[in-house]
């Protein structure tokens, strides 16, 4: 979907749901010496100004990341997460949110390598002078989706993909099915991340329900929500995690409590990991 821009959600609740367990598995991977890929499907950019017309339209991250930001206290990998935020703010001022692909280049070591999909031709532009001179991180414009099957599977074998797509046109539930078992079959023993809001339509619960049904084994649910479902837009992120790393469970359930609570916008909010089909 062309016409769809982060810009104006950047920092929202959604995404530091999303981007925190990004950072637990990226924080898993390098666990290990062994080197890792990382691709993604929908890149979008990799910085966004706060300050910026998009962002302040809308004012998500009010209801976000500006809430964290000078929290105390925080869960261990809550603030490996927040280390991220803290890193692209070098003056101390909250100016900037960080996307997928700077939090996984943020956190790349040298043998590390990052392969990002994106459409839109003005962010393919933007992440392209982003990683301008870094050899480890390559900006392919093409459809996400095809784009990371041609890669599958990578080398070296081990790492992860993160399938992010917006979720505005709404066939996208129905292509994120289609495509796992496409790649499950390339790349069996990848990690795959798939990020869907939860709205009042419910679509998502559709997806989530092929999925399941669909032979895959061993994924794991994460899902929170900010407020009581309502008809007034996204109330809640969810997440599924097909082969996670052993300790991200115990992780999630350590810091994801807290994270509901600090993000509630009414007495509505909670959390909840799961497994929707064990290993």
């Amino acid at each position: 979907m062309l016409s769809y821009l982060h810009g104006y959600h950047a920092g929202n609740f959604a995404d530091l749901h999303k981007h925190h367990l990004l950072v637990c598995l990226l924080t898993a991977l390098n666990r290990k010496d062994k080197p890792w890929n990382y691709l993604e499907t929908h890149a979008g950019k990799a910085h966004y100004s706060l300050g910026s017309e998009e962002s302040e339209k809308t004012a998500e991250y009010r209801e976000g990341i500006a809430r964290l930001w000078s929290q105390q206290g925080l869960p261990d990998s809550v603030a490996v997460y927040l280390e991220q935020i803290r890193a692209v703010n070098p003056e101390g001022r909250l100016d900037f949110y960080p996307g997928s692909p700077a939090l996984a280049a943020g956190m790349a070591r040298e043998a590390d390598r990052l392969h990002l999909m994106e459409l839109h031709p003005g962010e393919v532009q933007q992440l392209k002078q982003a990683f301008n001179g870094r050899t480890d991180v390559a900006v392919h414009h093409r459809d996400g989706y095809e784009g990371v099957l041609a890669l599958l599977p990578p080398r070296p074998n081990r790492g992860l993909v993160l399938i992010d797509p917006s979720y505005e046109v709404k066939s996208e539930y129905d292509q994120v099915a289609a495509f796992l078992p496409k790649a499950l079959k390339r790349w069996p023993n990848g990690c795959y991340a798939v990020w869907y809001p939860l709205l009042p339509a419910g679509r998502w619960k559709m997806m989530v329900e092929s999925i399941r049904r669909s032979g895959i084994r061993n994924i794991l649910r994460s899902e929170l929500w900010v407020r009581n479902a309502s008809d007034q837009g996204m109330y809640g992120s969810g997440m599924l995690i097909i082969n996670p790393p052993w300790p991200l469970a115990d992780t999630l359930q350590q810091s994801e409590p807290w994270l509901a609570e600090c993000l509630a916008q009414d007495t509505g909010a909670g959390q909840s990991i799961s497994w929707l089909v064990e290993e």
